[in-house]
């Protein structure tokens, strides 16, 4: 199943060994504001997406790619 926005920000971050603080200081953000992105219980906003798009060099199709079904599980 593909993953959620916010376990792929967790796994980028992962892959590329780095801490949540480091993620939060390139985006001008507190460490508890971006592990809330993380954990699924804050929305982030568009401009932070794109900002980590380009900052792992990935573009926003792979950035948030999702499973239809889980939406409409979620949803309906």
């Amino acid at each position: 199943m593909t993953k959620k926005y916010h376990e792929r920000i967790k796994n980028l971050r992962e892959d590329h060994d780095l801490t949540q603080t480091e993620v939060a200081q390139y985006l001008h953000i507190a460490q508890t504001t971006y592990s809330q992105y993380e954990l699924g219980k804050r929305s982030i906003p568009v401009d932070y997406i794109i900002a980590l798009c380009k900052f792992y060099h990935v573009n926003m199709d792979t950035m948030l790619r999702y499973d239809v079904r889980t939406v409409l599980q979620e949803y309906f």
